[in-house]
């Protein structure tokens, strides 16, 4: 079984950054997917950015283009995201998720472990 455990969101002003972390335990994540998806509220799940394995190519979506950053560090079991320039629109509950089949993916279902999650609150 794989854990997964989000630290790093806070609340901010437009233009602040954050760096969400992400940590994994149970079984190696570095060969699979990992990424970030964000739930507003009233809203449904969306994704926000992927790799499909560490060093592959990211993947994001597009409103996040250019200020979003996720990474991962060979030899460990984590993933990251800076968040760069932040919205108020960009104000989520931010999951960490991952995967153990090898075919990425931006949709939820993709998916097969996923944090607790993280708030990240932007203020104008």
């Amino acid at each position: 079984q794989v854990q997964l455990v989000e630290s790093g969101g806070g609340v901010v002003q437009a233009g602040d950054s954050l760096r969400l972390s992400c940590a994994a335990s149970g079984r190696t994540l570095s060969p699979y997917p990992m990424g970030w998806f964000r739930q507003a509220p009233g809203k449904e799940r969306e994704f926000v950015a992927t790799q499909p394995w560490t060093g592959g190519p990211s993947e994001y979506r597009d409103s996040v283009k250019g200020r979003f950053t996720i990474s991962r560090v060979s030899g460990e079991n984590a993933v990251y995201l800076q968040m760069n320039d932040l919205k108020p629109e960009d104000t989520a509950v931010y999951y960490c998720a991952a995967t153990r089949r090898t075919n990425r993916g931006t949709s939820p279902t993709d998916y097969d472990y996923w944090g607790q999650g993280t708030q990240v609150t932007v203020s104008s």
